[in-house]
């Protein structure tokens, strides 16, 4: 069996580092790795291939800084080509972006069998490209890979289980990934050194969804409110991404807590482990707070993983609310959930994934 595996984005070498360990297991299983570029900085791809020992891409399509249309219609392209020369058995995609949706479409359409992992996720918020991307790509794949029950049900209540597609509960393959990794990632990482932090002592922060990072008015928001935060209360950390530093440089907006460069995964386990508490935009961070047992703050308005909210784990706080994070702050460090909760398996996803790759056949 070939399996063509499409990735892009940070999240996505995360997914891709547990499950590609897992096919390391199986011999009859060629997996052909296709980077679509959609994240280039050096911080935020190469050095995920190195530390997390993902293999190499076997194709780079360097398709980056341009819209969602042409970002989506040149992935589309490229992948396509690879799928004509490669012929694999199965495209596997990862998430909700760009990449996904076009890794998806390019083997639909050549009638090649499509793996969703991390399937039938909803924020039910339409004017997220993520939300329209999960909801496309879960429509035209064959094996629907879902994290989470409430994924499951949400596939349900769309009818998909009339659809000639496969549902399956695999557990979330992101908390196979945490699991493995931060049994070491304390020797791999010298971030809480390197910015003299001290347990428990810092918020660790990052942003970067358009909606909040392309409307200068919300940016200066979330910059306000965690100066704020910062004064009052704690130090706060954002690694931040040269694109919205840049757009934060060019707007003079006044910054009073610590900005650092991009950081590899090993150094985010480390900061998300030994912070006070995660305020984040992320899909991902808000469940990699919740295996490390961290309350998390979001700043969106809908969120996908509605079982964080439901727990008591993760508190929604838009941009055009921020004048209420010190309360909300001081609140989430009143809560004492119970961590201990089963909500995205046991940390098997990607053998449950490979497994049911392999029954598609």
């Amino acid at each position: 069996m070939k399996i063509l595996t499409i990735i892009g984005a940070r999240p996505q070498f995360v997914k891709a580092a547990a499950v590609s360990r897992e096919i390391k297991n199986h011999s009859d299983i060629t997996e052909i790795i296709v980077h679509t570029g959609q994240h280039f900085d050096k911080n935020m791809s190469d050095i995920f291939f190195e530390e997390m020992d993902i293999p190499k891409p076997h194709y780079n399509l360097a398709i980056n800084s341009v819209g969602h249309g042409a970002m989506t219609g040149r992935m589309l392209e490229g992948i396509e080509e690879i799928c004509i020369k490669e012929k694999p058995d199965v495209v596997m995609v990862y998430g909700d972006t760009n990449s996904t949706l076009a890794g998806a479409l390019a083997a639909k359409k050549l009638h090649i069998k499509v793996a969703h992992v991390e399937a039938g996720l909803r924020s039910f918020n339409m004017d997220m490209p993520e939300e329209i991307n999960r909801i496309l790509t879960d429509r035209i794949s064959d094996l629907l890979l879902c994290p989470t029950q409430q994924a499951v049900e949400n596939l349900i209540k769309e009818g998909f289980d009339s659809f000639s597609t496969k549902i399956e509960l695999a557990g979330d393959v992101m908390q196979d990934a945490a699991m493995y990794y931060s049994q070491f990632s304390h020797e791999k990482s010298t971030i809480i050194n390197e910015e003299n932090l001290e347990h428990d002592k810092y918020v660790l922060a990052t942003i970067h969804r358009q909606e909040n990072t392309d409307d200068l008015d919300k940016l200066r928001h979330i910059i306000s409110a965690l100066n704020t935060l910062q004064k009052e209360r704690v130090r706060v950390v954002l690694p931040l991404h040269p694109r919205t530093k840049k757009i934060i440089e060019s707007n003079h907006v006044s910054v009073d807590f610590s900005i650092i460069p991009p950081v590899g995964y090993f150094d985010m386990l480390e900061l998300i482990k030994h912070s006070k508490l995660v305020i984040t935009d992320s899909g991902g961070l808000q469940k990699e707070a919740f295996f490390f047992k961290k309350q998390c703050i979001t700043v969106r308005e809908q969120t996908e993983w509605t079982e964080l909210i439901d727990g008591d784990y993760n508190y929604l706080l838009p941009a055009k609310e921020l004048e209420k994070l010190i309360a909300v702050f001081d609140a989430s460090l009143m809560k004492n959930p119970d961590f201990s909760l089963n909500l995205y398996g046991d940390g098997n996803a990607s053998k449950q994934i490979v497994h049911g790759i392999k029954k598609l056949l």
